[in-house]
């Protein structure tokens, strides 16, 4: 009933639009320009997605969570290394295989109060966890599919459910990553080209109808989500070839159950609150809000023998290149088979929390700063009532402390966040104001200098 009302709705609008206009045979409208398109398959004002996002873009730092079946032996099955968690795909194991691994997963050491205070620890504002990933087993108890962690391990658990309440406990945000247009146990869920697709269990692709998959297993999935758990975000991935009414349809269940949920871009088709960049910054941001999603090592899911992990100080780096284009950071850990965060990703972390415990100033609630060159690091910036906050996050310390920076500042404070008794003298020469700070660094990976401006 949903779906006609929609149909029909985008039908009148398309009436009402000018005769270069056309509604399309998904349901959906095209006008000729690809940006009106975009604005007009936008079911909301920017303005309700702004106050959603409100917190979001205050938290700047999140915990990403790859936990499913092929973390069950690190990505190997049977001797063979399955590189990643597309174990399934890259092994071509048959769906009668792969539910063994189901039937034998027991994360016995799952405890979702280490999993929150590591999170917390680590600086990070909320946390999305793989409630359904591409090998199609939910890791959440779903009453509409058998196949998931309650009804098909040795544990009997719903780690979701543990991990949002603790969440809520803790005031950490929650979310669930939900894969939209990959599903290797369905056998309606088909790719573009049949790319990803399970061909080895389904060899025919053609007959395969994703309206049957959508209908008889998303939306009823994504309805327990909503109901059962009460997520902040949901994450898509995937969207593949998923049409713009399947897309607005899925916004509009979510949003009937809780308006104020964030749901990111790869709901599909441009629709969604925020953009995401898988493993990459953007060199200049983006003009959405956007999100930059990493691994820690190589790989998303658990791999027992990558042990190639990204260290502290490149982290905090990414980190604060990223809230100084406006972006989030979501860094991922794979947790094991047995449900333990790997002590590499813990220790990461805890680096990373013991930086933010004092810089984290320079990060929260900050947006993108006028200093655009700032050569010896990143700078972000804070509006408040009275006065403007840049904060500059200094990674190349200047030869003999001195730093002079294109730009005449008006400043009412200076202090540095490590050390914010110190005085530090600086100097305003014409269209530039030269900083006259210690020999070295007084943060081993990075000094943050707070300057208040009148």
């Amino acid at each position: 009933m949903k779906r006609h009302i929609i149909l029909t709705a985008l039908t009148v609008l398309g009436i009402v639009l000018t005769n270069h206009s056309q509604v399309l045979k998904d349901g959906t409208i095209d006008t000729g320009d690809a940006y009106a398109n975009a604005k007009l398959q936008q079911y909301e004002s920017p303005d309700i997605i702004k106050k959603r996002l409100a917190w979001w873009e205050d938290a700047r730092f999140g915990m990403f969570i790859h936990w499913g079946l092929y973390a069950h032996d690190g990505c190997h099955w049977n001797g063979q290394y399955g590189r990643s968690e597309h174990m399934m795909l890259k092994l071509k194991i048959p769906i009668s295989e792969y539910e063994k691994i189901a039937d034998a997963f027991n994360p016995e050491k799952f405890n979702a109060d280490e999993w929150v205070r590591i999170a917390k620890q680590a600086g990070m504002k909320y946390m999305v966890i793989t409630a359904k990933h591409h090998d199609g087993y939910a890791m959440f108890n779903s009453p509409s599919n058998d196949y998931n962690i309650v009804e098909r391990s040795k544990w009997k658990r719903d780690p979701v459910k543990e991990l949002a309440e603790v969440c809520e406990r803790q005031g950490l945000k929650f979310g669930v990553y939900y894969s939209l247009g990959r599903d290797w146990h369905d056998p309606n869920c088909n790719s573009i080209g049949g790319r990803r697709s399970n061909l080895w269990d389904y060899p025919n692709e053609e007959e395969k109808v994703l309206e049957k998959y959508i209908e008889g297993k998303v939306k009823p999935q994504l309805g327990e989500l909503m109901t059962q758990y009460n997520p902040a975000i949901v994450w898509f991935d995937t969207p593949e070839h998923v049409t713009k009414t399947q897309s607005l349809e899925l916004l509009k269940l979510i949003h009937d159950i809780n308006p104020e949920c964030i749901v990111n871009q790869r709901v599909g088709n441009r629709l969604g609150d925020y953009a995401v960049r898988e493993q990459k910054i953007p060199e200049s941001g983006e003009p959405d809000p956007w999100e930059s999603c990493m691994t820690l090592n190589h790989t998303w899911g658990y791999n027992k023998i990558d042990r190639e992990y990204k260290s502290v100080e490149t982290l905090i780096y990414n980190l604060t290149d990223i809230a100084s284009k406006g972006g989030n950071f979501l860094l991922n850990v794979g947790p094991t088979g047995e449900g333990i965060i790997p002590d590499l990703s813990v220790d990461r972390l805890e680096g990373m929390g013991n930086w933010l415990a004092i810089n984290g100033e320079a990060i929260y609630g900050t947006t993108v700063s006028h200093l655009k060159d700032f050569k010896y690091g990143k700078s972000t910036k804070r509006e408040t009532k009275d006065s403007t906050v840049l904060y500059l996050t200094i990674f190349e310390w200047p030869k003999d402390g001195v730093m002079t920076i294109d730009e005449h500042l008006d400043i009412k404070g200076l202090s540095m966040l490590v050390s914010p008794d110190y005085e530090i003298k600086y100097q305003n020469e014409g269209e530039t104001t030269t900083f006259f700070l210690p020999d070295v660094g007084q943060d081993p990976i990075a000094t943050v200098l707070k300057i208040t401006l009148n």
